[in-house]
């Protein structure tokens, strides 16, 4: 857990203050005052905003400055406006990070915007307009990278940019009829104007330097780039770390094309390069490629230069790896989170804390560190308006630093920065894996790695038998010769790890070979591979996972995806959560929505990964044996009726035929979700009704029941969510797909022709209202209530009773002397169709039993009724119990649910009681 920085005697709310006017000491603030006295009024006062700078343009534009000139001096203005609000006076008077790095983000807005105008007046006069399909003018939009896409920028920054167009074609030339150039020869004449306008360094200094390194190719490739062949880059050339880069992408100009929306169209392309759909791990090793490149052109910079080392950005523990730390984390789940997608650091790092990616503490703690390192980057800037990130090595300057810091002098300032930097470097190498490089091994290399081949060719004869069998079958794996070697490499390292923990005992050779099985359909999805090596306690928790049963690795071939949720450290702490489960996928929906990606399609897969993974978390649960076998069925069933509830708001919002913004509609759980005793892969049994007055009600809830049937059981490539039963609505099969609350309350309650059988009262018994407003809800329980109470013929509900367990056990026989703990006599529908019986014959003298509370709680009850022998309704409700466990168990494992005697003999035996003791006048 990360410890939160606590202030010192001498830090900022301890000590004194910087000077009112401590401004005047940096040397670029006196060399503006100087040359530009007459002109600092022309920016209204306060903080730098764009309206503010807009006017100071204009003012300045109509004493006769041309654009470049103008623009510069409006730098100049809003640089030294910044300096006065960020280091003058006591610090809570100072101006926070957020409106140093808006004003600079803005400035560069502007400054981009006026320079595509005026360049594009000046093309234009020359060429003629760039033309797209139909005649309409083609755009070209100024991307903005990193801090600038971020709006973070920092005072001395150059700006990353990226030009893209939207179509290729000709201009429309001059009046003339010459001057046509290709679109691509257009922008980029523009680019080059562009450059001039705001890059070239003249006697008014520059507005921002300018750097297109990012650009596809670098800097051998085109200054400007359609959008087709951006794609096309993505597709066939784009590399791992330009994923990070475009992370933070953003148009920033022209301002017309962000207004119209135009500028949109860019984030179809860049969203499925940053993010896949799947979590995606290959990702580690190319930050730790990035990083380690990082850090080795520091370490050259530093040679015969030791001041260097003090980089606030790209030093250890620098700005740059708190960036990192975040990035990987969205990158590598972004794609299946959206809400993780955002571009500024500090709302990165809440959103990673929310999403359960990082302690909260530890979010908030590089929070602090990254607000007191930008802060310090940009008083090293003030100092002289120099792009350098490096502690100044002039005792004076490193004095007012830390002056206007509030520091009473540098010791303490010193201090506060090497705990904020070794914090970060901290969390940045648990995060990677890595460690501070090692100063004490002699400069001795590393043992090369074993190759796979080697590893397969020479199986340890140490490792167990069935281990070392199934790894031979991958000699001549076709799956295994195609890996490439980064991927051929890591699992040799998978591979020797799970040797290892073997040879320790600390999991079970059936666990090692379930994972070789499990891991060999997956070798084409690498990432599963590279999740499984940057995630020891991953690995291991699914090995203790697949060794505990077989249907677990079933579950996570169609899943695999689902093993990140192993990562978390709380998971065998926690509980499902209707709420938070709900909040989350409107989260990320709402995310969708934002970028447009909200098609129908998308919601789909976005349901079903959620579900899947929370299906996941019970199972791990569960065989971690934190959950009883009844937990995992409140669990099961309660998120059921989340999915049920989630994926009928999005239907009804989709459904293009409605006829009010809320649908007044019900849904009835039967049978095991009615029972809440939902167990993985079971069915819903579930009825639709509806209570609306509206003419159009039959057809509109018709066409929403089918809509909402088919986003619970199509496939998607992500899987389904549930099979749908509907055979107990009034009539069955043969009956209404959705009916109206009236019409379902006169089938059951047997009014009229068209009435509810005996079997359909029993299901009655279990049924619950899962979804619909309050009302609906009373009004069923009343008709449950009636029907359940309802007078009966004691002795003819008895004998349909046991006449429709005959037939029940009739269709499911079984062979020679097994005991079948569901079907047998003496089994779990025994029990469940004896306290329907008591249920219906019983529950209008004992209210006690009207309540749906499962049929564990109906016997203890019924018993304590004194409509069950003493001690009969708790053997029989134990009995239940562990013949549910059992079955749980078996189900698990794969297994029949069939036992020979003598076991569960005492269990057979205590529900046959219950049998007797119920049904005893009819045997």
């Amino acid at each position: 857990m990360t410890v939160a920085l606590t202030a010192s005697p001498d830090s900022p709310s301890a000590a004194g203050s910087a000077a009112p006017g401590a401004s005047g000491y940096s040397r670029f603030v006196q060399r503006v005052r100087r040359r530009y006295a007459e002109w600092l009024a022309l920016l209204p006062p306060g903080a730098p905003v764009r309206a503010g700078m807009q006017f100071a343009l204009d003012a300045l534009l109509a004493r006769g400055l041309e654009t470049g000139a103008a623009l510069r001096v409006l730098r100049q203005l809003v640089m030294e406006r910044l300096v006065v609000l960020d280091c003058d006076g006591a610090c809570e008077h100072q101006a926070p990070l957020s409106v140093v790095t808006r004003a600079m983000t803005e400035l560069a807005e502007l400054a981009l915007d006026v320079a595509m105008q005026d360049s594009a007046r000046t093309l234009d006069a020359q060429h003629g307009a760039p033309q797209g399909p139909d005649g309409v003018r083609a755009q070209m939009w100024v991307v903005g990278m990193g801090k600038l896409g971020a709006r973070e920028l920092n005072v001395s920054s150059d700006i990353d940019l990226i030009y893209v167009y939207d179509h290729d074609g000709e201009t429309a030339g001059r009046a003339d009829g010459r001057g046509q150039i290709s679109n691509h020869e257009y922008f980029a004449h523009q680019v080059k104007a562009v450059f001039s306008l705001i890059g070239d360094a003249t006697e008014h200094g520059f507005v921002f330097r300018v750097d297109l390194a990012l650009r596809p190719n670098g800097n051998s490739g085109p200054a400007a780039v359609s959008l087709s062949a951006l794609e096309e880059y993505f597709q066939a050339q784009g590399r791992e770390w330009e994923r990070f880069a475009w992370l933070k992408s953003r148009v920033v100009a022209p301002l017309e094309c962000i207004q119209s929306g135009s500028a949109q169209a860019l984030r179809g392309s860049v969203l499925p390069f940053v993010f896949r759909r799947y979590l995606d791990y290959n990702v580690f090793d190319a930050l730790r490629t990035l990083h380690r490149q990082i850090r080795e052109h520091a370490a050259k910079r530093c040679a015969g230069h030791p001041e260097r080392a003090n980089d606030v950005k790209m030093s250890r523990g620098g700005i740059r790896e708190i960036e990192f730390t975040v990035q990987l984390l969205q990158v590598v789940r972004g794609g299946q989170f959206p809400e993780l997608r955002t571009r500024p650091t500090v709302d990165a790092l809440q959103r990673v804390a929310r999403a359960g990616l990082m302690p909260q503490e530890t979010a908030d703690a590089l929070a602090r560190a990254y607000d007191f390192l930008r802060r310090v980057e940009h008083r090293i800037q003030y100092l002289d308006d120099q792009q350098t990130h490096v502690l100044p090595t002039r005792d004076d300057d490193l004095a007012w630093i830390a002056e206007t810091l509030g520091y009473g002098n540098c010791c303490p300032f010193l201090s506060e920065l090497d705990a904020h930097r070794e914090l970060v470097a901290g969390e940045f190498d648990k995060l990677l894996g890595g460690k501070p490089d090692c100063k004490g091994c002699g400069g001795k290399a590393k043992a090369p790695p074993q190759q796979l081949d080697d590893l397969l060719d020479q199986l340890s004869e140490q490792w167990p038998e069935q281990f070392r069998a199934r790894l031979a079958l991958w000699r001549q794996h076709p799956r295994v010769l195609a890996l490439r070697e980064d991927s051929r490499a890591r699992l040799t390292r998978l591979v020797q790890r799970t040797a290892a923990w073997l040879a320790e005992g600390a999991v079970t050779e059936e666990a090692a070979v379930r994972i070789i099985d499990w891991i060999e359909p997956l070798l084409r999805r690498e990432s599963y591979l590279a999740l499984l090596l940057e995630r020891p306690a991953v690995h291991e928790r699914l090995l203790r996972l697949l060794g505990a049963a077989k249907w677990p690795a079933r579950y996570l071939l169609q899943h695999p995806g689902v093993i990140d949720e192993l990562a978390s450290d709380e998971l065998l702490k926690e509980r499902f959560d209707g709420a938070a489960f709900a909040r989350d996928v409107e989260q990320r929906l709402a995310a969708l929505r934002s970028t447009g990606e909200d098609d129908e399609e998308t919601c789909l897969n976005l349901l079903r990964r959620a579900h899947h993974a929370e299906v996941f978390r019970t199972l791990a649960r569960d065989l971690e044996g934190v959950l009883t076998v009844e937990q995992v069925a409140d669990d099961l069933s309660a998120l059921a009726e989340a999915v049920l509830d989630i994926t009928t708001r999005w239907c009804w919002q989709r459904l293009k035929n409605r006829h009010r913004e809320t649908p007044q509609f019900a849904i009835i759980a039967y049978g095991k979700l009615g029972g809440k005793e939902l167990g993985y892969g079971s069915d819903l049994d579930i009825v639709f009704v509806y209570e609306d007055e509206d003419e159009r009600a039959p057809e509109v809830y018709a066409a929403f029941v089918r809509k909402l049937i088919n986003w619970l059981t199509i496939k998607t490539g992500e899987g389904d969510l549930f099979e749908i039963d509907t055979a107990l609505r009034p009539n069955g099969n043969s009956g209404l797909l959705v009916t109206s609350f009236e019409a379902y309350t006169r089938y059951q309650q047997q009014r009229g022709s068209n009435t509810a059988w005996t079997w359909e009262h029993q299901a009655m018994t279990r049924a619950r209202c899962v979804l619909g407003g309050d009302l609906l809800r009373q009004r069923f329980d009343q008709v449950r209530e009636t029907v359940i109470t309802a007078p009966r013929d004691t002795t003819a509900l008895r004998g349909e009773i046991v006449a429709m367990r005959e037939k029940v056990r009739s269709a499911r026989p079984v062979r020679g002397d097994k005991f079948d703990v569901k079907h047998s006599p003496g089994g779990m529908v025994d029990a469940e169709f004896a306290v329907q019986f008591l249920v219906l014959s019983e529950s209008a003298r004992h209210p006690e039993l009207i309540a749906n509370v499962g049929n564990i709680s109906l016997l203890q009850r019924a018993e304590a009724a004194g409509l069950l022998p003493a001690g009969v309704g708790q053997r029989a409700a134990a009995a239940y119990r562990e013949l549910r466990r059992v079955q749980h168990h078996a189900r698990l494992n794969e297994e029949p649910t069939q036992v020979s005697p003598p076991a569960l003999q005492a269990e057979c035996d205590a529900i046959r009681q219950l049998w007797i003791s119920t049904f005893k006048s009819n045997d």
